[in-house]
This record gives structure tokens, sequence and C-alpha cells, in this order.
């Protein structure tokens, strides 16, 4: 969906897990250091979601440390609104059974193979727990200027339909322009090098 864009205007940051410096700093640092500048689109994988979805899930914060976090999340996103920056997040849902047969697929496919990572069978068993704090999450912070869009995406063409559309209708409500025009540029002389 992105083969449209300049690659010079978009950069996409994979969000893993967090290096030492960043947990030197809040949860928010790494994102926040990420958001693209003016001008920009910035693409996310994964996000300051997962610190109220992993960490909720894997029991790495006590529920009143990542309890705090939609609050600031919610107030990240509304900074990032007031400065130009426009917030899109997209929920691709699948259903539990599209899920294994793409684990299956990534796992007999030498050629997806590399998409396979073992810690998604250890999700997996966590499934309702995930959806409880996907309940949260989408609940909690979808905003009017930093909302949820779900897609479903079992579907892969449908998906990409969907996310086409909500890419285009935000952009439109942009009302974005070009640059102005140069004025007589066909008639600009180009001086000899110097």
């Amino acid at each position: 969906m992105m083969g449209a864009f300049n690659p010079q205007g978009v950069q996409i940051t994979a969000f893993k897990v967090p290096t030492s410096e960043e947990l030197a700093h809040d949860y928010l640092w790494r994102v926040h250091k990420a958001a693209p500048p003016r001008g920009m689109v910035g693409i996310f994988n994964r996000s300051h979601y997962e610190d109220v979805l992993v960490v909720r899930v894997a029991k790495l914060a006590p529920k009143k440390v990542w309890s705090k976090r939609f609050d600031h999340i919610n107030d990240f996103e509304k900074i990032l609104s007031d400065n130009g920056v426009r917030v899109v997040k997209l929920f691709l849902h699948i259903s539990p059974e599209e899920q294994a047969e793409r684990l299956i697929e990534r796992r007999d496919t030498p050629e997806k193979q590399w998409k396979f990572n073992p810690g998604d069978l250890k999700a997996r068993t966590q499934w309702s727990q995930y959806q409880r704090a996907y309940e949260d999450v989408l609940g909690r912070c979808s905003t009017p200027w930093a909302p949820w869009f779900v897609v479903p995406s079992n579907r892969k063409w449908y998906r990409n339909m969907v996310v086409s559309q909500v890419l285009v209708d935000t952009l439109a409500s942009m009302k974005l322009a070009h640059p102005p025009v140069v004025k007589n540029i066909s008639t600009s002389g180009i001086p000899p090098a110097g």
C-alpha cells in the first residue's frame, strides 16, 4: 500500500524489544523520537501500545503501572495532533483460525519461514487475554484526534481495500496542496557551470 509514496518522504520504524538505551528513558521516549518530522509520513510496525498489551499479558509490569499508560498515550497522541501530526491507528483483526493458517504457512513455506517467530506460538496460547487487552486499548484510546480503525483482516484483499480507503480519506481531509509553481519555468535559462 505504501508503493505509491516517494520513499524519501516515508520513514518506517519497527519497534522491537526495548534496547538498554530505551529502557533508560520513559516508555514513550523511543516512540516520540521516531515521530515523523513535518512533511513526512511515519509508519510504525508495533508501537507504544505494546506497553499496555504485551506488558499486561506477559505480566512484565503490575497493573498499577500499565493501567496509567492509557492516559499517557492519549495525552502523547494529543500533543502530536496539536503539533500537526495526523495519527492513524489500524487494528488488523484476524480470527484465531486464520492466525493458525498463517502460522502453518509460515512454518511450512521456505520463502515465508523468515516471518516465523516461535514467540507467536506462546502469544497464541494467550489469545483471550490479548483480546481483553485489545478491547481496553480500543475502548480507552480511540479519541477524536487519534481514532482507532478496526479492520477485518482475514482476507488480505479486503484488508488492503479498507486500509487504502482509510488512508485516502485521511489524506483528503488534510487538504494537502502542491508547493507553489515556479512562474515562467519553461523560459528559465540554465546558466553555464562556473
